[in-house]
């Protein structure tokens, strides 16, 4: 392996999105059961595919937060007290880079000339 070769590795390992958590995917598995819902009917509810549902609860879904929400209604907050928590160090390392370069320029203000 030459040196580009490994370095496109590096930069490709790097590169990879965070996945739901299996915590959480359990947490969504086990609320949709409680409440006597298919992956099917979890995912009418919320307006989504059954496809999204299955892909939350195997932990291979990509995390959204406005699809949490959703699934968080569909199922109750109170099934799901540690998602919020789980989700946080997922979603940081995401947002941050997206945030900073819209947040500073509101921040800083403008030299008045």
């Amino acid at each position: 392996m030459d040196k580009n070769t490994a370095a496109l590795d590096r930069e490709t390992e790097e590169l990879k999105h965070d996945k739901v958590t299996l915590d959480v995917a359990r947490l969504i598995q086990q609320g949709r059961q409680a409440k006597g819902m298919s992956q099917k009917d979890l995912a009418t509810k919320i307006c989504e595919k059954p496809q999204i549902i299955t892909e939350y609860e195997t932990g291979k879904a990509i995390p959204s937060q406005q699809i949490l929400s959703k699934i968080e209604r569909a199922i109750g907050k109170r099934t799901l007290p540690s998602l919020t928590p789980t989700l946080i160090p997922t979603l940081i390392p995401t947002l941050i880079p997206t945030l900073i370069p819209t947040l500073i320029p509101t921040l800083i203000p403008t030299p008045i000339r």
